[in-house]
């Protein structure tokens, strides 16, 4: 009997319908695409026993000047400081003003003069009148010390690394405030950006003198200055990038590049309609930036680019747009991905993720609760906030929480010309036969009544028995690092439908 090939293309495919994704995989949670296989991304545990207060929204970890490690976690309530050894320092700030955990106020239909946007198009976040974001913070690094600034509080803050003796950070002297966020640039210019709202332009970019970040007034002695961009939008976050910082409006992205006294910085509009999403939705990947915007991701790697997405449409149509302003990015160069983590259309909080690999093109898509991610560069494998308030390691051991680990394709078809398909043998491609199952689910066509077959605990070869017009293909992982590459089936003609 011939062999049936489940030659299935790498990265997932979400259209509006199953049918039209026939042949690809569809849904799938806690897998990627490495070497052109299936493989299992790797699981997690609790860091430390301390839990933080608060919904953590941004993370930052670095290495002091005696290459000792450190963690920094800023949430909605607080600030915290985690060394490499487990000390836990609560750093919040003297006369910190708290923020709002969940975003609140009008998002969406009627929102605005009639007529002012298309139908069915996301309005950027300076539309939408009445509007208070979730409370996200901005965190740097100035030399070792950590810097941020969170935009409900609006001052940008400063954390001496005082090891023997931990101090709550403290306001920088001198620094601009009622501020949305801040970035240090390679000349060491430390950037604050926009406006919490209660005052000034949220176009307004202040600079500090280089090497200096107590020193914000222009003079002819130093390189303080500021900028208003040209932009109908507001500034929603920034990037270093190679040859410049990036500013991401909610409409439009800028470049500031280094050109010295007495102007300092020149800024270059690089992109219309590329807007940023969220604040913490961009991140910096091997020099060049990866945003997602309101309806499309975008790179820059010298020029702005639209990325290509296969699962653009089921993102953004499961996305709950009211709480946009907790998506986070986060990067994993050791498999070059890059995750977003977004709440899911009937959830106030995040939930699930998309996934980029820049290496292969290809998307993924799951189901995972964490609000900020750093990428392993300096603890060796990813540290990430849960909503539960803990840190958790990543990509270490294959725990899961008794999360699934699955992937499972659109409709493939099987049947040959108005025949029926009987299939009644799997030949697996499948590291670690005992540790991985497959289902099947078969449909005479496209919405018909389903009939899940198995699963199936795999042997070589593993004796099926059903018919069929077209199947869907679910693996299921189990505990082990396992590999899927391209299983084959024994069909046989069966009878007319």
């Amino acid at each position: 009997m011939p062999l049936f090939k489940l030659e299935i293309p790498i990265g997932a495919v979400r259209g509006a319908t199953e049918y039209a994704d026939g042949g690809r995989w569809r849904d799938m949670s806690l897998v990627r695409f490495y070497n052109n296989v299936m493989q299992p991304v790797g699981g997690w545990r609790k860091r430390i026993s301390n839990q933080m207060s608060g919904m953590g929204r941004a993370i930052k970890t670095w290495r002091d000047n005696n290459g000792n490690k450190w963690i920094a976690v800023g949430s909605n309530t607080n600030l915290y400081a985690i060394s490499g050894g487990g000390d836990f320092y609560d750093i919040t700030p003297a006369a910190f003003i708290t923020g709002s955990a969940d975003a609140q106020g009008a998002i969406g239909y009627g929102i605005g003069a009639y007529g002012e946007y298309s139908y069915g198009t996301a309005r950027p976040e300076s539309a939408q009148s009445g509007v208070v974001t979730a409370s996200t913070w901005s965190l740097d690094n100035w030399g070792e010390d950590l810097v941020g600034v969170m935009a409900d509080d609006g001052r940008l803050f400063q954390w001496p690394l005082t090891v023997n003796a931990p101090v709550a950070a403290t306001v920088i002297p001198n620094a601009p405030t009622a501020v949305a966020g801040v970035v240090v640039s390679e000349e060491r210019i430390m950037f604050a950006y926009g406006s919490n709202g209660l005052t000034g332009d949220d176009r307004l970019i202040q600079w500090s003198d280089q090497e200096n970040n107590q020193s914000w007034t222009p003079s002819t002695t130093n390189q303080a200055g500021s900028q208003i961009l040209q932009s109908s939008g507001r500034i929603v976050g920034a990037c270093r990038v190679v040859n410049g910082t990036l500013f991401l409006t909610d409409t439009d992205v800028h470049l500031a590049s280094y050109v010295g006294a007495p102007f300092v910085y020149r800024f270059d509009r690089q992109a219309t309609n590329a807007g940023l999403i969220a604040q913490n939705a961009v991140i910096q990947v091997e020099g060049s930036a990866m945003w997602m915007g309101s309806g499309t991701f975008w790179t820059f790697d010298g020029s702005v680019k639209a990325l290509p997405c296969s699962v653009a449409e089921y993102v953004y149509g499961d996305m709950n747009v009211s709480q946009q302003s907790k998506i986070v990015a986060s990067s994993n160069t050791k498999f070059s991905e890059v995750t977003w983590f977004y709440p899911s259309e009937n959830s106030v909080e995040v939930d699930r993720y998309v996934t980029y690999s820049y290496r292969t093109g290809a998307w993924t898509t799951g189901y995972l609760a964490r609000t900020c991610s750093s990428d392993g560069g300096v603890f060796g494998a990813p540290i990430m906030v849960s909503t539960d308030g803990y840190l958790y390691d990543h990509e270490v051991g294959l725990d899961y929480d008794g999360q699934e680990v699955f992937a499972e394709t659109g409709p493939i078809e099987i049947g040959i010309g108005d025949n029926l398909a009987v299939v009644t043998n799997l030949i697996p491609d499948v590291s670690n036969l005992g540790d991985v199952q497959l289902e099947f689910k078969t449909q005479l066509y496209p919405n018909a009544t389903e009939t899940t077959h198995g699963p199936y605990s795999l042997t070589q070869p593993t004796s099926l028995r059903f018919t069929g017009r077209q199947i869907k293909m679910k693996i299921i992982g189990g505990s082990t690092d396992w590999r899927v590459g391209n299983n084959r089936v024994e069909v046989k003609a069966g009878g007319k439908r």
